[in-house]
């Protein structure tokens, strides 16, 4: 047993039993596994479990040893302060501060078919980019493919977007803010900027937006990053901060982005302070969004919005960087918005007035270039020709939904595969 190998068991569900209980025998059910995190912290994020008659909402770390806990020193590390579950393979030892805090440990052991670890093994031993890849042919694509996976895709994010309205009691423009809070993160931050948009009320932001410094201050402090000032700036952000969480009553809970493996344009700062830039340039940006009748017109919103002057030599706070340069968002970043946040929730909003608009959410998709990524890359090389995004987020979602998990049997080019040979 590895830490690898009892992730994929975990992401994967693969037990011989659910009915999981705690260390001390108390019953706990998985509401929501989490997303599997493949950057530091936690290795699942965003999950959800019910325990004690108690629903607990945030991060699952998983040890093949409880005794992993403290000889990786999560302890010390802030990025593990939302632990909902601790996750092991074999629980050698209790952690004290789990028993303090309340935390529960589950123990996998006896929820694995020993089996499992030789089929796994061998299934890694194959390095093919889908399971089909020696049989594949571009004349395997089923008619209206891309098409059928985009809708079915956008039709599992209009129910993510229901369940957030839900809770938001269908306020869009707080839903639109927690979306587009999500793509500013990019991969490494989206889970964590939405959880920071999600911690704020928004009408916080709306009796702020007018004033963009006070905008950038809110997002600073609850990030943490304004609690010892190194400049004039920050001392300027810092007072800001103080004010507002006073008067707005915001909470104490610091939410920390990552800078890891990001290139600096992409840092969490930049990303956040270009944020309170829209926000700031907009006071009807969910209307400006629904009305917009074209992919143009959509990155006509995005394309004045920067970060503050500050950011022209910062990446960081309190480091001048040597290139000044004004912070601006590029063609490519407001794509990968729209694609992400902005589409899904056009699409979600029609949905609800009983609007079938799926010819037009085709023609904005079709009007965007296919985006670039290792899976993209990877179905070129297999030959295909990705003409647009309609066709590359199709292929980015049928990889995910089917050939990563090779579920051969509900794919269409399987089916086409298995039916002509």
């Amino acid at each position: 047993m590895n830490e690898k190998l009892l992730q994929y068991l975990w992401n994967f569900k693969i037990f011989t039993r659910f009915n999981f209980t705690d260390t001390e025998g108390n019953p706990i059910e998985i509401l929501d596994f989490g997303r599997w995190n493949t950057d530091s912290g936690p290795d699942f994020l965003m999950a959800k479990i019910k325990t004690k008659n108690i629903t607990l909402a945030g991060n699952i770390e998983l040890h093949v040893k409880s005794s992993d806990w403290i000889f990786h020193q999560h302890s010390k590390d802030s990025a593990y302060k939302n632990i909902i579950l601790h996750v092991v393979f074999q629980n050698d030892i209790e952690i004290k501060e789990f028993k303090e805090l309340n935390i529960p440990t589950l123990e996998l052991k006896d929820h694995i078919d020993r089996n499992v670890f030789q089929k796994y093994e061998n299934l890694l031993k194959e390095s093919q980019f889908v399971p089909c890849e020696k049989i594949f042919s571009t004349k395997k694509i089923p008619i209206n493919f891309h098409e059928e996976n985009l809708l079915k895709k956008l039709e599992e994010k209009s129910v993510e977007i229901e369940s957030d309205l839900l809770r938001q009691k269908n306020n869009y423009e707080a839903v639109l803010f927690h979306h587009l809070a999500y793509s500013f993160g990019l991969k490494v931050n989206s889970a964590i900027l939405k959880q920071i948009a999600e911690s704020i009320d928004f009408t916080v932001i709306n009796k702020i937006r007018q004033n963009k410094t006070q905008l950038e201050a809110l997002f600073f402090g609850i990030s943490g990053w304004l609690e010892n000032p190194q400049d004039s700036q920050m001392q300027l952000w810092k007072r800001e901060f103080d004010f507002i969480k006073a008067k707005h009553n915001i909470s104490e809970l610091k939410i920390q982005p990552k800078f890891l493996r990001l290139r600096p344009p992409n840092f969490p700062t930049i990303r956040l302070s270009q944020l309170a830039d829209l926000y700031f340039q907009y006071q009807n940006l969910f209307s400006k969004i629904i009305s917009a009748q074209s992919t143009n017109r959509l990155i006509e919103i995005f394309k004045g919005i920067k970060a503050s002057e500050y950011w022209d030599n910062h990446f960081n706070f309190g480091k001048i960087s040597p290139v000044n340069q004004t912070k601006s968002l590029t063609k490519d970043f407001i794509e990968l918005v729209i694609l992400n946040s902005i589409l899904p929730i056009k699409f979600t909003y029609h949905k609800h007035l009983n609007e079938n608009i799926n010819d037009e959410i085709l023609n904005f998709y079709s009007e965007i270039q296919a985006e670039k990524n290792s899976v993209t890359e990877q179905w070129k090389r297999l030959g295909l020709k990705i003409r647009n995004s309609v066709e590359s987020q199709s292929l980015i979602y049928h990889f995910k939904t089917c050939c990563e998990t090779k579920n051969c049997l509900n794919c269409g080019i399987g089916f086409k595969i298995l039916k002509e040979s």
